[in-house]
């Protein structure tokens, strides 16, 4: 897999692309992580690659010129453009497993007051928005889904079940985890975690995610595929029992 992404501030990706599970997987040649500098697109001496908008208001748009000569020296067969917008679709676990399967992302980082519309309706094949809250650009986004999709690639992670196991992996979050010691302060690892019986720590970690979801996203449980026992255990739950500690 490859990943471009185009930014007028490449030097905010130096450090997180060479650390952990990304440097990792680039070390191994499980993908391969451009940075563009958009500026290097532009044309002129200046290479102005942001002007006023139409119509006046505050803020500068980025201009569609440098955004469509980059792009098409950079998209071949299998290319996908996602632009990092307010506007997109939220970003999910759902949307990085579909990410994941494509074989060259070009993620496109806004600043300013935004793109060129026709960037939007003409280059973009989508957009993307990592919650509803404003950030100064779209580097930070850019390395959110480059993260969040990197770690799906198979070899990226040490347990090729673990993307599986995380929070939304199976529509659920995750569970509690505990390491050494077994007591601290005062506070012990849950018994179930210590009886080394493995159907039990198995149904143990089960009913706690679906006890931490119920009780903080149970808009979660809409869409889980749940079996008959844990619908029974959700509905326990609305009762008032909790599962075991």
């Amino acid at each position: 897999m490859r990943i471009d992404i185009v930014t007028l501030f490449p030097g905010i990706f130096v450090g997180p692309l060479q650390e952990s599970i990304l440097g990792r997987a680039r070390a191994k040649g499980l993908v391969e992580i451009g940075v563009i500098n958009l500026r290097d697109w532009a044309e002129g001496r200046h290479r102005v690659t942001d002007d006023y908008p139409f119509g006046g208001g505050g803020g500068m748009v980025l201009k569609p010129e440098p955004l469509f000569a980059c792009v098409e020296g950079l998209r071949r067969p299998g290319s996908r453009v996602v632009l990092l917008d307010p506007q997109g679709r939220r970003f999910s676990q759902d949307v990085a497993r579909e990410l994941a399967k494509v074989e060259h992302l070009i993620l496109l980082c806004g600043r300013y007051e935004g793109v060129d519309e026709r960037v939007r309706e003409h280059l973009a094949d989508d957009e993307i928005s990592i919650g509803d809250y404003v950030l100064t650009g779209g580097e930070l986004p850019a390395l959110v889904v480059t993260d969040a999709v990197v770690r799906l690639l198979p070899g990226a992670l040490g347990d090729a079940e673990a993307p599986g196991k995380d929070s939304f992996g199976a529509g659920l979050l995750e569970g509690p985890h505990y390491t050494r010691p077994e007591e601290f302060r005062g506070w012990r690892v849950p018994e179930a975690l210590l009886s080394g019986d493995h159907a039990r720590i198995a149904g143990w970690r089960r009913a706690q995610a679906l006890w931490l979801t119920w009780q903080r996203r149970p808009d979660l449980l809409e869409t889980a595929e749940l079996s008959p026992e844990e619908q029974k255990l959700i509905e326990e739950f609305r009762q008032g029992k909790k599962p075991e500690a």
